[in-house]
């Protein structure tokens, strides 16, 4: 066995452990940090390249080893990487640390050994996932917070000069659109909440036949027409007061949607959200039905019937909820990160379809009567369009029994396709079930997520008055007690020579 010499050997403090290993080892994967540390034997010219280097480092030649302050435990983790080739992720260590780390000495993160790839992967899916919440749960935003994602930071509300719409912006447009904000926010949220449900309570009870009164139109729709023999004309026609119940409803949406669209910071964003697009939708054709109401022309009226048809679209109003329950924020964004899912589901409940629709449909005539010349008069399966339905609900299990098989063979297939379609369903949906819950334990996780203090940063002459006691402290300790160098300390007294390059 070989016997290295010692020039070979180099050593790296790395976080204050020290690692000692080949300058060979360090050659096994070129272009990175420590490649280039190990890339000369002249001490001189490796300090020179390291200069150009972004980072810190520190060349101690009393112990003859490179200092670098950054993690050890990752570090170990990485000199294995030069050691054996293969590149494996700590599980102790947060994924966002670890990728700092592999970007700081130079190594790609595709070279993660795939056993490691998805514990590496998780944080960045974490934050991916953390990214869609915007909850902005922390209760206590300063103005400087409300500032600075108002883009308004530079503006301080205690200055003397700040105008009165960028102080009350943002304090606007938390009231009504962060309802963990402020406690008025939240009487905000709880009144809107409210007229939600009573909105939504009054549309149902419009259909109800205690609620609506049949009006005989016959007489009046003749002396206002010169056609004769017109026939019957009869309208249904709404109890009042649930038309002002609704309008009331109405009149509240309206004020919170016009607050909104004022005091946004960002107007594109907000015509681009869907939950806007849904508030305009569902409070526009109220206005519409109340001012065509007092028209008698047949345009009119038709419109008015047509407006009668889409009213269907108040009860999108449901989808507010999602601003106040976290649940059903977590339910829309798991459908959303689910599609690729959904469509397999999809695709494997058509081919389902497609195929036992088409045996059921040929297992039903075998037997048929010779004299039958369709053999579909014995057998509810006329067609095979017809079957796509008695597969479908076959498949997901609901049998409702409008159709089913007559025949031993089509009993078979029935059963082959109710087996079929437990198996089906049963693949996708687990997936979307951990997405929910993947996404619900996030959306918890950052709900109670404690808030950040502010850390007090001396300015001016009081920072490098401290700086400057700071360092000359320090210096006078490590040397007294510790003998070792300090950068920038008179360091060329202690036998160091301290580097610091400049990204």
């Amino acid at each position: 066995m070989g016997k290295f010499d010692d020039n070979e050997r180099i050593i790296l403090n790395v976080g204050g452990t020290r690692h000692e290993t080949y300058r060979t080892t360090l050659r096994t994967l070129p272009g990175t940090r420590l490649a280039l540390l190990a890339s000369d034997s002249d001490i001189e010219s490796v300090l020179d390249h390291l200069q150009q280097v972004p980072g810190f480092i520190e060349y101690n030649a009393r112990n003859n080893e490179y200092f670098f302050d950054r993690h050890p435990g990752v570090f170990a983790y990485v000199l294995n990487y030069y050691r054996t080739g293969k590149l494996h992720c700590p599980a102790d260590v947060c994924g966002p640390l670890f990728e700092e780390e592999l970007s700081f000495w130079g190594i790609d993160e595709t070279d993660v050994e795939p056993c490691c790839w998805m514990t590496y992967r998780q944080h960045r899916d974490a934050e991916e996932a953390l990214d869609v919440f915007e909850m902005n749960v922390d209760n206590g935003d300063d103005e400087d917070e409300i500032g600075k994602r108002l883009g308004i930071e530079d503006v301080s509300p205690t200055h003397g000069n700040v105008s009165f719409w960028k102080k009350w912006q943002p304090v606007m447009w938390n009231l009504f659109e962060d309802p963990y904000s402020s406690r008025a926010a939240r009487f905000v949220a709880l009144a809107s909440l409210f007229f939600i449900m009573v909105s939504i309570t009054t549309f149902c009870l419009e259909t109800h036949e205690a609620f609506n009164t049949i009006i005989n139109k016959t007489d009046a729709t003749r002396s206002n027409d010169s056609t004769l023999d017109a026939g019957p004309q009869f309208e249904i026609e709404t109890d009042p007061a649930l038309t002002y119940v609704e309008g009331v409803c109405v009149l509240w949406f309206t004020l919170e949607f016009l607050v909104r669209v004022m005091f946004c910071p960002d107007k594109l964003e907000f015509v681009k959200s869907l939950l806007n697009i849904i508030d305009f939708v569902a409070i526009l054709p109220f206005y519409l039905e109340v001012s065509l109401s007092g028209l008698s022309s047949k345009a009119a009226k038709d419109v008015l019937g047509f407006l009668r048809v889409v009213r269907f679209v108040r009860i999108l109003r449901i989808f507010k909820l999602t601003r106040h329950f976290v649940g059903l924020r977590v339910l829309g964004h798991t459908l959303r990160a689910s599609l690729n899912e959904f469509l397999l589901l999809v695709i494997f409940l058509s081919l389902g379809v497609l195929i036992f629709a088409t045996m059921i449909y040929y297992a039903e005539r075998i037997g048929a009567n010779p004299a039958d010349p369709t053999a579909s008069d014995h057998t509810m399966f006329k067609n095979i369009p017809i079957g796509f339905w008695w597969a479908v609900v076959t498949m997901t299990t609901l049998g409702y029994g409008d159709m089913y098989p007559q025949t031993w063979s089509g009993m078979l297939v029935g059963a082959l396709c109710a087996l079929a379609g437990v198996l089906t369903i049963a693949m996708p949906v687990p997936v979307i079930v951990n997405n929910f819950g993947m996404y619900y334990s996030l959306a918890m996780a950052k709900q109670k997520l404690p808030k950040k203090r502010k850390k007090h940063i001396p300015q001016g002459g009081a920072a490098r008055w401290l700086a400057h006691l700071l360092q000359g402290r320090a210096a006078r300790h490590l040397q007294q007690h510790a003998g070792r160098p300090v950068p920038g300390y008179r360091a060329q007294d202690a036998g160091a020579q301290p580097i610091s390059a400049v990204g």
